[in-house]
């Protein structure tokens, strides 16, 4: 960082190539292009790839975002239901909502735990569709072996300040495609293939030098960071196995999670208690929760008239039980007893 201030070179230059080069390496795959945010990696991978009118299947249970930038690339968002026990896109719901008109999916590694990859791209091969992949939480997630950010056709990824890593702000798409590598860059910088040559309408999407020197560090700390919060989310699981009333986070078989959130679901019926009275609980403990996220798709503002819960039961009944617990990498081994033993505490009490 204290190079790059004192180059005086700061907009997108050699530090983000460096940090685009290093990502794509650690991703596996052979092209990234950093952006300004996981919002804009969608965007730009949307219009890359598809055509206006386009339909794009994402998942009802998801951040807005996912669905959002479809609207955005002038693209119509149609959304699917997802697996009650990831929490990602179902590939049955998926068949259920293919018309002539869609060209893509966009299935989410929701929390850090991928999607079903195999499923997915089996179906998206077999109607001869384009994957946008969105792996805003899932830096180092794995499938099969693979990190996710491999898999074709391309992965888009968030740099938040909540993610496994950051940069403050920006994102990052990958893929082993050249020419949408080339037009994903050519869309991130007004079009331009020359000094004041624009060839297509573009946007500035660049990632600064700044903010990739944050990231480089940041992609060099990811290995450890990642063992320490798949040790937390093991502490936490086996402290919370069998617990009534609590179904902690499932991944597909051969699947690696990445726990950017360890996320739970409750069943209020189970417990006695509903979300807000069991965050209330655990916060009188001491223990900070947050939920990720209230509303499905179908119930935003944004996307009134696109079904209701009776189309999509599983999310919305995971948007009214989900809540995530801490499992970043500050914590140590007494602060995950103390987590455990206060779930544990309000399970048995009802209070």
């Amino acid at each position: 960082m204290r190079k790059v201030l004192e180059s005086g070179h700061l907009r997108a230059g050699s530090v983000a190539r460096e940090f685009e080069n290093e990502f794509a390496r650690a991703a596996g795959a052979r092209y990234a292009v950093a952006v300004t945010s996981g919002t804009a990696a969608l965007f730009l991978a949307y219009q890359a790839l598809l055509k206006p009118g386009d339909e794009v299947i994402v998942p009802d249970f998801t951040f807005a975002a996912t669905a959002t930038m479809v609207v955005a690339a002038g693209c119509r968002p149609v959304l699917a239901d997802v697996n009650t026990e990831t929490c990602t896109l179902d590939p049955h719901e998926v068949e259920r909502r293919l018309t002539r008109c869609t060209r893509a999916i966009a299935p989410v590694h929701l929390f850090g735990g991928p999607a079903d990859v195999a499923a997915l791209a089996r179906l998206a091969k077999r109607h001869g569709l384009r994957v946008v992949w969105d792996a805003a939480q899932a830096h180092g997630a794995e499938f099969r072996g693979r990190d996710v950010g491999s898999f074709p056709d391309v992965v888009c990824y968030s740099f938040y300040p909540t993610k496994n890593m950051t940069t403050g702000e920006g994102g990052m798409i990958t893929t082993s495609n050249r020419e949408v590598a080339e037009r994903l860059r050519l869309l991130s910088s007004h079009g331009e293939v020359g000094r004041y040559r624009h060839i297509l309408l573009g946007y500035n999407f660049r990632l600064t030098d700044i903010a990739a020197a944050i990231g480089r560090v940041q992609l060099r700390k990811l290995p450890a960071a990642l063992r320490r919060r798949r040790a937390n989310a093991r502490v936490m699981t086996q402290g919370l196995a069998g617990l009534p009333g609590i179904k902690t986070p499932a991944t597909i078989a051969g699947a690696n999670h990445a726990y950017s959130l360890y996320t739970i679901v409750l069943e209020p019926r189970v417990l006695g208690m509903n979300r807000d009275q069991f965050q209330r609980a655990l916060l009188r403990r001491g223990i900070e929760t947050a939920v990720h996220y209230p509303l499905p798709l179908h119930r935003q503002p944004v996307f009134r008239g696109c079904g209701s819960d009776r189309d999509f039961p599983v999310s919305t009944r995971l948007a009214e039980c989900v809540v995530s617990l801490p499992v970043h990498p500050a914590l140590n081994r007494q602060d995950l007893e103390r987590i455990v033993r206060a779930v544990r505490e309000i399970a048995a009490t009802g209070k």
